[in-house]
Formats: structure tokens, C-alpha cells, sequence
């Protein structure tokens, strides 16, 4: 069984981006040699497998990374609770000083509250944009994966219809020559 290579095979590193490594899978497909009288090709199937086995290896470390996005903003959240918190506490704090206090009593109070309002407002804010800011990242990670499933469900799909066409037989007799 004769394999054919494309005429430029990629550098490939363990930091290529998931999406790279699936162009670079586009590209040998792209670039291999086609099957007389058909839609096939023929890949190199050890380059094609190891490119595959790369991006298998490479989708864990996408998932920790969003992973990672995840406990980063488990972290944000946390802090502007404690922060929203340490706020609160102060604001609730003044609150008492000032009211403990007879000749400014209704100053206090309204201090307070517009201190609680604020605080409460910054907390809302901070919670919100953490969470827009997950949520885009989740999304695109969601995104890329969902291509990345496309495009293997294709070539398995491809790899399939190549198997049921049956091997490339080199050995065909000479006299009866490939119809092209």
C-alpha cells in the first residue's frame, strides 16, 4: 500500500490552538492525492491519526484553561462578596455611630442608607460584569467546541465512506489500466 505525504507538512508544537491543529487536518485532507473517478483522497493515515491524537491532547488543556476561567471568577465573585461585605459592615457601622448620636440622628440615617446603596449598587456591578465576562468566555470555548465536534464527526464520516470503498490495490494487471 503506497502513502502519500503532502508536500508541506506543518511545524507542530504543544501550544497550537485546538482550531490550528484542525486546519492543519484541513490542510493535509486538502492537500492529498485524489482517488481516480471519486470524491475520495487518499491521506496519509499516520499523519492524519497523529494530527488527530495531537488535538486530542490538546482539548484537556482548552478544558483547563476554562477550568481555570471558572475558578477565576468563583475568585472574583468571592472577593466582591467580601469586599460588598466589608462595605456593608462599615456602612452598617456609621450607621450606628451616627445614630448613637442625637443631634445628627436623621443625617445619619440617610448617610447610611445612601453608604448601604452604594455598596450594595458596586456589589450588583462588580457580580454582573464578572459574570458577562464568564459567560463570553464559556461561550467562545463553547463555540470552538462545537466546531472542533463538527469537523471530526465530518472526517469520521469521510474516513468511513474511504473504508467502505475498500484498499487501494497497487497490483491492478497492466493490461486493464485505470479508466481516466
Amino acid at each position: 500500500m503506497t502513502v502519500y505525504h503532502s508536500e508541506h507538512t506543518p511545524d507542530r508544537s504543544s501550544t497550537v490552538d485546538p482550531l490550528d491543529r484542525i486546519d492543519e487536518i484541513t490542510a493535509l485532507v486538502e492537500a492529498a492525492r485524489a482517488v481516480p473517478m471519486s470524491g475520495n483522497a487518499m491521506v496519509a493515515r499516520n499523519e492524519l491519526l497523529g494530527l488527530l491524537d495531537e488535538l486530542r491532547a490538546d482539548l484537556p488543556t482548552e478544558i483547563r484553561r476554562a477550568q481555570a476561567l471558572l475558578e477565576e471568577r468563583d475568585k472574583v465573585i468571592a472577593a466582591g462578596r467580601r469586599e460588598a461585605d466589608r462595605i456593608v459592615a462599615e456602612a452598617e457601622a456609621e450607621h450606628t455611630r451616627l445614630v448613637s448620636v442625637a443631634e445628627v440622628t436623621v443625617s445619619a440615617e440617610h448617610e447610611a442608607a445612601r453608604i448601604l446603596g452604594e455598596a450594595r449598587g458596586e456589589a450588583l456591578r462588580r457580580r454582573e460584569e464578572t459574570d458577562e465576562m464568564i459567560d463570553t468566555a464559556l461561550a467562545n470555548f463553547e463555540q470552538m467546541l462545537q466546531r472542533t465536534l463538527a469537523y471530526v464527526e465530518r472526517n469520521r464520516d469521510k474516513m468511513q465512506a474511504l473504508s467502505e470503498i475498500g484498499p487501494y490495490d497497487s497490483g491492478r494487471d497492466s493490461e486493464n489500466p485505470l479508466p481516466f
